[in-house]
């Protein structure tokens, strides 16, 4: 039985247009709108048991949560009230978003492990149920961190039944299985304050999935996964029939409704080896169709279903024990991921906003050198279309980490993490959108708007176990 709890404010420095920065009219970690901040938190009580039997086993774990939102935020600035800024009645671009939600949760599987023609065998079956209360969820117009207005407000309840069932299977001495079926329902109800997005909504998919590993042979093996997958969209999406923001005539313009799954199907063909003594090391090729994908749309804060996608890349992995108190590791992933089909707004170009082609990973753990251990962590993200016809770029983004540990005695451990090690200048995100600053023209200006990655910093943890 586990519970836990956590609570949090901050006032801090949100995404901001690079042209703020190139001029000083702020600094590094400034901000264009001084009062945007957030709080949050989060309980949860769960259960969990395992049980191990002759034939098999189960597990059940079950679970509660409440959380709570409120977040202030501006990212357009003074781009919706030009008539405000010339009347010097400034009250700017922020929204607030606000939720209350409670989740509740149950997942049990059994498993039973025999023969079949005197082939191992090993079958389980699962059950996954979420139900999601949100008492409000809701997008609201703000002044200084002060609620005005109402854009939408809505009370939502989402119901997600899961199904699965597995069987691995040995056929050969170097020939295994596993197969997998899944289905899935869910089912939305939304009561919202525009009265034309509110609804129920339901789906169902099923997702056929197989594996098929051969070897090993000189401590290799080969694999071929297949599958069928999906996403869920946003139920307030999935019900709306208008935008929740009127037009500048006062209008909300139709909308289409999200389906509430979305189709994936993947593809992967890879090796494993241990071959070199110390070393574990994979190597994978791998394929990814959407039927829609979700983007995140920087200057409204908020994810939307967009068109449809192909990703492919290639992952190489390794886990090295150098010494007896030294691990290396070292992964590096490259990807392809574009749009298939025009997009029903016209916007030219097949790019996927923010999708990363490049990323590497390198580590270092000290794990057993006396009463010391530590840890040395590289990460590297390279550059991202940021629109989609790819005229505006992300810069590359590497930052690293270290931790060094002292055990002061068998229960009682000691660390010290430095973040940012190198102090980078990096951004953490990049859109690229128009928005507004004071003095600008009422359209606004174009701009790459970034949220800067933490400088260095530091922090002492104590851990003592009883």
């Amino acid at each position: 039985i586990t519970a836990t709890g956590y609570s949090a404010a901050w006032n801090s420095t949100d995404q901001v247009p690079q042209r703020a920065l190139a001029s000083r009219a702020i600094e590094r970690f400034g901000a264009i709108d001084p009062s945007d901040r957030g709080s949050t938190s989060r309980y949860s009580l769960s259960y969990r048991a395992e049980r191990a039997d002759s034939d098999g086993g189960f597990k059940v774990n079950a679970y509660v949560v409440r959380s709570r939102l409120d977040l202030y935020s501006n990212f357009t600035f003074f781009l919706e009230h030009p008539a405000d800024l010339d009347q010097m009645q400034i009250d700017g671009d922020q929204f607030e978003q606000n939720e209350r939600r409670t989740v509740y949760g149950l997942a049990a599987s059994r498993s039973w492990s025999g023969s079949v023609a005197g082939r191992e065998m090993t079958n389980s079956v699962g059950l996954q149920l979420r139900h999601d209360r949100l008492d409000p969820v809701g997008l609201y117009d703000s002044v200084g961190g002060q609620r005005v207005a109402t854009t939408q407000q809505s009370r939502v309840r989402q119901t997600g039944v899961g199904l699965y069932a597995e069987n691995a299977l040995q056929w050969t001495r170097w020939l295994r299985s596993v197969a997998g079926l899944r289905a899935d329902r869910v089912d939305f109800e939304v009561a919202s304050s525009i009265a034309e997005n509110s609804g129920n909504r339901h789906a169902t998919i099923v997702s056929p999935k197989l594996s098929l590993i051969f070897g090993p042979w000189d401590k290799t093996e080969y694999f071929v996964n297949a599958g069928y997958g999906y996403h869920s969209n946003d139920a307030r999406g999935a019900t709306a029939t208008v935008f929740a923001k009127p037009d500048a005539a006062g209008v909300r313009q139709p909308a289409d409704p999200a389906a509430p799954l979305v189709r994936s199907i993947g593809y992967e063909l890879g090796v494993r080896t241990g071959l070199v003594p110390g070393l574990q090391s994979s190597l994978a090729l791998w394929r990814l169709a959407l039927d829609s994908e979700l983007v995140f749309v920087g200057d409204a804060g908020e994810t939307e279903a967009s068109r449809a996608s192909t990703r492919y890349g290639i992952e190489w992995n390794n886990h090295y024990i150098a010494a007896r108190w030294l691990l290396l590791d070292l992964d590096l992933a490259l990807s392809h991921a574009r749009f298939r089909g025009p997009a029903a707004d016209g916007t030219t170009g097949d790019r996927i906003p923010g999708a990363i082609g490049k990323v590497a990973s390198f580590g270092a753990t000290v794990t057993d050198l006396g009463p010391w251990f530590g840890q040395f962590q590289l990460r590297y993200f390279g550059p991202r279309p940021l629109i989609e016809d790819d005229t505006q770029r992300s810069r590359a983004t590497t930052l690293a980490s270290v931790r060094v540990g002292f055990k002061v005695t068998k229960d009682v451990r000691v660390a010290l993490d430095v973040f940012n090690l190198f102090d980078r200048n990096a951004s953490d995100i990049d859109y690229s959108y128009v928005s507004r600053l004071k003095g600008e023209p009422a359209a606004g200006v174009a701009d790459i708007h970034s949220h800067p990655a933490e400088p260095r910093s530091v922090r002492l943890t104590l851990t003592a176990n009883f």
